[in-house]
């Protein structure tokens, strides 16, 4: 497990020098524990692997000031689980579901005890994020979304995919951009 918080927190350094995330923005986490551990989606959870990879993630986001969201499984229907704070500020309503290890995922159970005052909402529209094992965090990006690449393909087993994102470019052919 040692070898996985080295390469998520290898991840994490090499995307912030790419793309560094602005303060006071969402990063959202999506992580099959089963895939790092060399399972299929959803068939091998553990709440150890989600408690290995929360310490890189949280000194990341305490580092550049943005909030952590972690996204649930497809039992939950990939809510959110973050603090009730981050939920209040970004105008998200929560809704009445509590992940746990069989219907949440092992990360999203694992973030909801260690957050302060945690909510789940249904949705966000992050501003980066990562994908620990194709969990698709896509549906809670915002429009529109770059990936990020870094040495680190893998956590464990798990493909990992990095992502941030950029103002839409409207206008055609004559319009200007910075």
């Amino acid at each position: 497990m040692q070898l996985w918080k080295l390469q998520l927190e290898q991840a994490l350094t090499e995307f912030a020098e790419q793309a560094p995330p602005a303060e006071e923005t969402i990063f959202v986490v999506g992580c099959s524990t089963s895939e790092v551990a060399g399972a299929r989606i959803g068939t091998n959870g553990a709440l150890e692997i989600g408690e290995a990879l929360f310490a890189p993630l949280q000194a990341f986001a305490d580092q550049y000031h943005v909030h952590l969201a972690f996204q649930g499984c497809e039992h939950i229907n990939r809510a959110i689980t973050l603090e009730r704070k981050t939920a209040q500020q970004f105008h998200l309503e929560p809704v009445s579901v509590v992940p746990v290890f069989k219907a949440g995922g092992s990360m999203s159970t694992y973030a909801y005890k260690q957050f302060s005052d945690p909510v789940v909402v249904e949705s966000v529209q992050a501003h980066a994020g990562i994908d620990i094992g194709q969990t698709l965090i896509g549906m809670q990006m915002k429009p529109v979304v770059v990936p990020i690449r870094t040495s680190i393909n893998k956590i464990g087993e798990a493909v990992i995919t990095l992502a941030t994102t950029r103002p839409k470019l409207i206008g055609g052919s004559r319009a200007k951009y910075e």
